[in-house]
């Protein structure tokens, strides 16, 4: 029984070293990527996108795909084509596209994943951990996605890939 416990516990805290959904880590990487090459006025396809942030091609299209109807990037077919940001448009916050894809349980959900876990019948964990929920809330509302791309461009050791350490395409 302990030990079922401690596996939803590890589970809940997301201890298996990855805080988001794969879909979410997918969806970041090819936005910041996406934003770099517009920065150097190229708009990439999904073939080179999912090569360069090593995604598997059909799921980082469907990805893509959503992201285009949810208005957070845009699409062009063609031998210009590809995908871009609407410069007319304002910076896009992290937070804005992890809610699109795992809803906001993240930063309001209990970390013991009981639905009625409140300051006023808190679970084993709710002290613990709502700081560490607030943190994540501040920091992914915090930054954007164009905000993460021009760090990467100022720092020659930050990576998209999880394999490569060389940076993506550049002209």
């Amino acid at each position: 029984m302990i030990t079922i416990f401690l596996l939803h516990l590890f589970h809940q805290l997301k201890l298996e070293n990855q805080v988001f959904k794969k879909e979410t880590e997918y969806a970041l990487r090819a936005l910041v990527y996406i934003q770099l090459q517009n920065s150097r006025e190229r708009r990439p396809g999904i073939a080179e996108i999912a090569s360069e942030i090593e995604t598997p091609q059909s799921f980082t299209a469907k990805i893509l795909q959503r992201l285009v109807k949810q208005g957070f990037v845009e699409s062009m077919k063609g031998i210009n084509g590809g995908f871009f940001f609407n410069p007319a448009k304002e910076n896009l916050p992290l937070k804005k596209v992890i809610v699109s894809i795992e809803g906001d349980s993240l930063f309001s959900g209990c970390g013991f994943g009981l639905k009625h876990c409140d300051e006023n019948n808190p679970c084993p964990l709710h002290f613990s951990y709502a700081p560490i929920r607030e943190a994540i809330n501040n920091l992914v509302s915090g930054e954007t996605i164009q905000g993460l791309a021009k760090k990467y461009n100022e720092d020659d050791k930050m990576i998209l890939s999880r394999l490569s350490l060389e940076k993506p395409y550049r002209q």
